[in-house]
C-alpha cells in the first residue's frame, strides 16, 4: 500500500485507485461529536485521530470521492480535530488496542469492499458482514475497523428503553456510547428513554443531562433520568404524586381510645392528644401499615378491622400531595411501652375525653374524624373492609370496599379478614 502521508488530490485519487475495486455507494457523516462516523445507513464506527491532522485530508473530498464511479476501494483518512480519548475500554471495543492505527502513516483506517454489505449495528453491539471478501481480506477489514458497542437497554411494554448502568465508565466513551445509541433507537422508533444511575456512577450525570435528560425521581441509592426522543406527543409518566399515611383508631371494650403526645414536629409541646399515626412504606399495604405504627408507637398489638375515612391535600411534601387514610382497629394486649425516640407519652384515653379537646373542636377536619370515630363506637358508621384480591399476574393486593353483609361482625370487633 502506498505512502499517503503527502501527495496532491490527483495522486491521492490514483492510489485509492490501485487499492481495488469499490462498488457499493456508502456516504458518512461525522457525528456532531466528532468521536465516530455515521453510515448512511444509520450504522456507527468508532474511528481515531493519530494520524489525521498530518494528513489533513478533509472528509468531504473522500465523501466525493465514493461518487466518482471508479470502482474505489477506500481508505478514507480523515481530518478530525477533536481529541479522541487514548485508553477504552475493551468492553466497548471488538479489538483490545489501537495498534492497527499506530504502525505509520499510511496504516489503514476503515476498509470497505463489499457488493451489497455495509457496516450494521445489532442490538447491544454493532458487527461487520464480510461474507463476500476472502479469508484474507476478511481478517483485514475485521482487524482495521474499531465496532462502537451501543448501551445494554431493557425494551418496555411502551416502546422505551431502560437502561440500568452498573459498571464505572469513562464520562467521555459513555458520552459516545449514549450518542449512538440514541440516534439507534431514535432509527428503531423507540419513544422514551430511562437511564438509572446508581450513586456510585453519579460522575455521568452531567453527561447525560448535555444528552437532552431531565430528572425523572431520585432514590437513596439512584438517579432515574429520561429523555422523549420521539416526533410524538410526549406521554412519560410523570413521578410519584402523592404520599400516602394513615391514622389508627384503636379502640378497647372500655371505650377507650389509644392516644399519643408527639416529642417532635409541629404536635411537640402543645398538649395535644392525638391518634397514632404514619407513613405508609414503599410496597407496604394500608392495613400493613396501620398495625406497623401502633406497634411502633405504643407497643400495642392491634389487628385491622377497616378503613373509616380518607382525605386528601396538596403541597403537603415537598410539594407532593398526600393522602391519609382513618383506620380502626381492634387491640390484641393492652400494655403501653411508648417509642422514646418520636413519642413523649401514651395511653388509653376515654372516647369522649377525646374528641372534647380544644385543639380538636377547634380545628373541622380534626373534630370531623372524631366524630367518625364516636359513630363507629356507637356502631352507627360503616367503613370499608379490605379483601385480599389478586391481578392477572398473580401478585395479591386489597380491595377495601362497604360489604354490609360482613359489617356486623366487623361491628363487634371480629376480624374480617
Amino acid at each position: 500500500m502506498p505512502n499517503l502521508s503527502k501527495g496532491t488530490r490527483k495522486e491521492w485519487i490514483n492510489a485509492a485507485a490501485d487499492m481495488g475495486s469499490y462498488s457499493a455507494s456508502i456516504s458518512f457523516n461525522l457525528n456532531n461529536n466528532q468521536n465516530y462516523l455515521q453510515c448512511s445507513n444509520g450504522s456507527f464506527i468508532r474511528v481515531f485521530e493519530p494520524i489525521f491532522k498530518a494528513l489533513s485530508i478533509s472528509f468531504s473530498f473522500f465523501k466525493n470521492l465514493s461518487a466518482l464511479g471508479l470502482g474505489i476501494k477506500l481508505y478514507p483518512y480523515l481530518s478530525l480535530f477533536k481529541s479522541f480519548p487514548s485508553s477504552l475500554s475493551s468492553s466497548a471495543l471488538h479489538s483490545s488496542s489501537n495498534r492497527a492505527f499506530l504502525n505509520s502513516a499510511s496504516s489503514t483506517l476503515l476498509s470497505l469492499r463489499t457488493p451489497n454489505k455495509s457496516p450494521t449495528l445489532s442490538r447491544g453491539m454493532s458487527s461487520f458482514s464480510s461474507t463476500s471478501l476472502p479469508t484474507a481480506e476478511k481478517e483485514t477489514v475485521e482487524d482495521n475497523i474499531q465496532q462502537l458497542e451501543l448501551l445494554n437497554g431493557e425494551y418496555d411494554s411502551y416502546d422505551g428503553v431502560i437502561v440500568k448502568m452498573k459498571d464505572p465508565m469513562d464520562p467521555n466513551e459513555f458520552g459516545s456510547l449514549l450518542r449512538a445509541s440514541l440516534s439507534q433507537w431514535k432509527q428503531q422508533g423507540k419513544r422514551g428513554i430511562w437511564i438509572k444511575l446508581p450513586i456510585e456512577l453519579a460522575n455521568l450525570i452531567e453527561v447525560v443531562v448535555k444528552e437532552g435528560f431531565h430528572f425523572h425521581h431520585a432514590e437513596h441509592n439512584y438517579l432515574m433520568l429520561v429523555r422523549w426522543i420521539s416526533e410524538t406527543t410526549n406521554n412519560l409518566p410523570a413521578n410519584a404524586s402523592h404520599r400516602v399515611g394513615i391514622g389508627a383508631f384503636v379502640m378497647n371494650s372500655n371505650r377507650e381510645v389509644l392516644v399519643v403526645q408527639e416529642s417532635s414536629g409541629k404536635f411537640k409541646g402543645t398538649g395535644v392528644w392525638k391518634l397514632p399515626t404514619g407513613v405508609v412504606n414503599e410496597g407496604e399495604d394500608i392495613c400493613e401499615a396501620a398495625i406497623r405504627e401502633v406497634k411502633e408507637e405504643t407497643g400495642v398489638d392491634a389487628e385491622f378491622v377497616e378503613v373509616l375515612a380518607f382525605r386528601q391535600s396538596h403541597c403537603s411534601f415537598f410539594t407532593k400531595s398526600d393522602l391519609f387514610f382513618v383506620c380502626m382497629l381492634r387491640p390484641r394486649s393492652f400494655d403501653i411501652q411508648k417509642q422514646a425516640s418520636e413519642i413523649e407519652a401514651a395511653k388509653w384515653m376515654p372516647i369522649d375525653e377525646y374528641a372534647d379537646q380544644p385543639f380538636v373542636k377547634k380545628h373541622p377536619g380534626f373534630d370531623y374524624v372524631a366524630k367518625i370515630c364516636l359513630a363507629k363506637a356507637n356502631d352507627s358508621y360503616t367503613g370499608l373492609l379490605a379483601t385480599p384480591t389478586y391481578s392477572p399476574s398473580g401478585k395479591m393486593t386489597y380491595l377495601y370496599s362497604n360489604r354490609k353483609s360482613e359489617h356486623t361482625s366487623a361491628a363487634t370487633f371480629d376480624s374480617p379478614l
